[in-house]
């Protein structure tokens, strides 16, 4: 039976993300060593016989930011188009892939607007808000962000992503039996930490005071899918075995 899933890509570590700095509309590179690590990422990752296989994916989500956007180009796909941007770096060389998704950006998909707290650390952010007598112990998840996007925002945006996921790539066929004439039907999306741990909870229901308190480091990848072959079942799976052909 099929069971499409939703691969979850954050971008690779830059300046700010290493300093803890938060980065939403900001437009700021990919370190040297964080290029390093997601090229990594896609050697051990993407492949025939890997967690994402090319030639599954039904459709590809990017985020705006070119941080997103030089990331995917480094898990290195070998996309049949031409990607919806410039390249953002040196090309890599073409591997063996057959990938014939479509790649689109989206703001739906795009970092939480921080508004005043764009590029300065949860402990200063805990000060200005103690200082303008707000209460300090600020949680993004319920407080939202002065200035910015607040978590009713941020659901709106998911929530459309989250439908056109499951109407459009998912719903025709999951469940279904599997043969050599199925289409593709995973989808991958490279965005950002705060918007993709986002994106998990609401995939699954829960609005964002609810919780857990998921991790996803930078250049980490996640899996969402379905229980039961049933997409009325949305599931996070915690642990996803590589692609083998029988």
């Amino acid at each position: 039976m099929t069971t499409p899933r939703v691969f979850l890509v954050r971008h690779g570590e830059t300046e700010w993300s290493l300093s803890g700095k938060h980065t939403g509309v900001t437009d700021i590179p990919l370190t040297a060593n964080g290029e390093k690590r997601v090229k990594a990422t896609g050697r051990a990752l993407v492949g025939d016989d890997r967690l994402i296989v090319p030639k599954q994916l039904a459709h590809i989500y990017v985020s705006p930011r070119k941080r997103a956007q030089r990331t995917f180009e480094l898990l290195n796909l070998g996309i049949s188009d031409p990607l919806p941007w410039k390249d953002w770096g040196e090309k890599l060389p073409d591997l063996p892939h057959n990938c014939d998704a479509r790649v689109e950006v989206t703001e739906d998909i795009r970092e939480w607007d921080y508004g005043d707290y764009e590029g300065i650390t949860s402990p200063e952010i805990r000060e200005i808000r103690a200082k303008q007598g707000l209460p300090p112990k600020w949680d993004i998840w319920t407080d939202g962000c002065v200035g910015g996007e607040n978590p009713e925002d941020v659901m709106e945006r998911l929530d459309r992503l989250v439908n056109e996921i499951r109407q459009k790539w998912h719903a025709p066929i999951t469940g279904k039996p599997k043969s050599e004439y199925t289409p593709p039907g995973d989808v991958l999306i490279v965005a950002h930490g705060h918007i993709l741990r986002a994106f998990a909870m609401r995939w699954v229901g829960k609005k964002f005071s609810e919780g857990p308190a998921f991790l996803l480091e930078a250049g980490g990848v996640g899996t969402l899918s379905y229980e039961h072959h049933n997409v009325e079942e949305p599931a996070i799976l915690l642990g996803g075995a590589f692609v083998v052909s029988p």
